[in-house]
């Protein structure tokens, strides 16, 4: 028998019977409202939990426009205006947080980790490192960093080598690829899978040696940070899971929060080395590039 919208209504002053109707659904669902977990998205941002929010800057907390709690093996993904300020806080000490950022509205620009390495004349990330595209702009800058276990020589996990590593990488398998997830956060943004470049990814370390050996380091444990400003409008995706050297047999990790505020009086700050550290030739070389095409594209 069909069963109607009308006829799975609760006679007057009686609940609703579970979710197998409609309105017992409706008031499952409305139930469910205000209720929290340990990983998940805070809408507004501006209700977070306090753990996520302390230590922010003075007045960060009255503009935050991103509040959430990662779970290792997951991904997420938002876009984001020019002059956001982005912290990434390891809260166990044993998360790994691939990243990949595109140019809002023009995704043929996207990072090029290649270019981050080698135009600083740095392949380790640290405090006052530019994170370049394809263009030569600077998308942003890595601005603070307690942690200084960060990697951009060896990119994310593929599917292949979880599944031979894990048993699976599918992005819904138990052991999830990098690779595998940051598509996933791409194609929400109408980028496709060929359009996904290399990642770095933060807490969780590399070092070469001498031979040329790219060593496994780790992460320097819990309660670290890493924060970016970012210099245009992008798109960034996230992929917490597994780093692709790590040595250990089991799929490992813990949860990353993430809190991301607007910081425009940054821009300016950085352009004249009072962000904390001295901008080198190079990235401010990168900045000049993505002021000149933002003033190019948004003057009268």
């Amino acid at each position: 028998m069909t069963q109607t919208l009308e006829s799975a209504q609760p006679a007057a002053g009686t609940a609703p019977a579970g979710t197998a109707t409609t309105a017992g659904a409706r008031a499952h669902a409305r139930a469910q409202h205000g209720r929290t977990a340990a990983t998940m998205i805070h809408v507004p941002a501006a209700e977070a939990p306090e753990r996520l929010t302390a230590g922010l800057p003075a007045g960060a907390a009255a503009s935050l426009t991103w509040a959430e709690s990662l779970a290792f093996g997951r991904y997420t993904h938002l876009e984001l205006a020019r002059g956001t300020r982005i912290r990434l806080t390891d809260i166990d000490g044993d998360a790994c947080v691939h990243a990949v950022l595109f140019r809002a509205g023009a995704s043929h620009e996207r990072i090029n980790v290649a270019d981050t390495v080698k135009v600083p004349w740095q392949a380790y990330l640290g405090p006052g490192h530019p994170l370049l595209s394809d263009a030569g702009r600077l998308m942003a800058s890595l601005v603070a960093d307690s942690s200084g276990r960060h990697d951009a020589l060896t990119g994310t996990t593929s599917l292949a080598g979880n599944q031979a590593k894990y048993g699976s990488g599918s992005a819904h398998s138990a052991s999830p690829a990098g690779r595998e997830l940051l598509t996933l956060g791409a194609l929400k943004h109408g980028i496709s899978q060929r359009e996904v470049p290399p990642s770095i990814s933060f807490f969780k370390g590399t070092a070469v040696d001498a031979d040329g050996t790219i060593r496994f380091t780790g992460g320097a444990g819990a309660g670290t940070a890493v924060e970016l400003l970012l210099h245009m409008d992008a798109v960034l995706v996230l992929a917490n899971t597994a780093h692709p050297l790590d040595p250990r047999p089991d799929f490992t990790g813990s949860t990353v929060d993430i809190v991301a505020w607007r910081a425009p009086e940054g821009l300016a700050a950085l352009a004249t080395g009072n962000l904390g550290f001295a901008p080198g030739p190079e990235h401010l070389l990168a900045l000049q590039n993505t002021e000149l095409d933002f003033t190019a594209r948004t003057s009268a």
